[in-house]
């Protein structure tokens, strides 16, 4: 007799697999091992260390963490590093609701800054980065530990990563664009050699070769990925280590989330020969782009239904109008160092 566990909106299902059928129990608690069986398996070195910055989101890190606890079962052991970045208060309370759970707090500015202090008190040989607004699917510890052991010359890979829509059966504008743009890590991955740290995995001895994150002047996960490709190192997708992250809840917040990707985009041109020329041109470009774009999204198989692909290509044609304008306010006025500032900060 075996058992599957699945995460669906917050919930955990356990179904228990017999020759004749599955039975389906929901329960807010993962199935939990004997105790017998937990002290073995806490009792052995962790194979992976996972990593998760925190600020501000204590409810997101308990459903990211009961989501680690339920992968006990897979007989894994790991251990996790919630890096707390400066919250009002700290989530003693969120990480309580798994074990083996090692609480720390780093006072520099940024992701990057969090995740580094993680890295650096690591045990394991494997180091695996997930964000706190994220829920790692069933299977997720295994999958990275079996690949990474029988792929011996990958040196970090990236996971998929998909949007939790409040309504699975009713997406909204916002939700129906993200599922089609959003998170496209295996694009990041084989075409651009980089994963989003929403779901990454590295080699320890790869991390300190390579060097910490970048800081929150940087696009760290950009820049860290491509730093590492450059010399040398061997990045692969891995689409069985899934993870779910929810999608903004408004269009407002959207445009915040593209005023620090456009704001560092602009920082790594605006000092080149010509950089500014070419920084317009793109800006028209992205202004003009959605008219190619209604195919992808008519043939996507990230959504489904005429209404859905509908609301995805009006959201996606209004916030890239909105790129292309704050594209060119930032050529005319330089504000790239408030509009990341205020990025990290917001949910302070």
């Amino acid at each position: 007799m075996s058992f599957l566990i699945r995460i669906s909106r917050g919930k955990f299902y356990l179904f228990q697999r017999s020759a004749e059928r599955c039975k389906n129990v929901s329960t807010d608690r993962p199935r939990k091992l004997t105790a017998i069986d937990r002290g073995k398996l806490m009792s052995l070195p962790p194979r992976l260390s996972v990593i998760i910055p925190h600020l501000n989101e204590p409810d997101d890190l308990r459903r990211c963490l009961l989501a680690l606890e339920a992968q006990r079962s897979d007989g894994i052991p790991f251990e996790i590093i919630v890096v707390d970045n400066g919250s009002t208060e700290m989530p003693e309370a969120a990480c309580r609701v798994a074990t083996d759970v090692n609480l720390q707090r780093e006072l520099a500015r940024g992701p990057g800054p969090a995740r580094n202090r993680g890295a650096s008190i690591a045990r394991a040989s494997l180091l695996a980065f997930i964000d706190a607004d994220c829920v790692a699917q069933a299977g997720w510890v295994k999958a990275i530990v079996d690949f990474m052991d029988g792929h011996r010359e990958i040196d970090f890979i990236g996971g998929d990563i998909r949007i939790i829509p409040a309504d699975p059966g009713r997406l909204t504008g916002v939700e129906a664009y993200e599922n089609v743009y959003s998170y496209r890590n295996q694009s990041y991955v084989e075409r651009h050699g980089f994963s989003a740290t929403g779901n990454m995995a590295v080699r320890a001895e790869v991390f300190g070769k390579v060097g910490p994150f970048g800081g929150i002047a940087t696009m760290e996960d950009t820049e860290w990925g491509q730093r590492a490709t450059a010399q040398g190192y061997r990045i692969a997708y891995l689409p069985t280590a899934k993870v779910l992250t929810a999608s903004c809840k408004s269009f407002a917040e959207l445009t915040r989330r593209w005023d620090r990707h456009v704001a560092h985009e602009f920082r790594n041109v605006r000092h080149h020969p010509s950089g500014t020329l070419l920084w317009l041109a793109n800006s028209a470009l992205v202004a003009a782009s959605p008219l190619g774009e209604t195919f992808r999204i008519m043939r996507s198989d990230r959504i489904s239904g005429l209404r859905s692909r509908c609301l995805a290509l009006v959201c996606l044609t209004r916030i890239r109008l909105y790129r292309a304008r704050r594209m060119f306010g930032l050529a005319l006025r330089d504000n790239t160092a408030a509009t990341v500032e205020a990025w990290n900060r917001e949910k302070s």
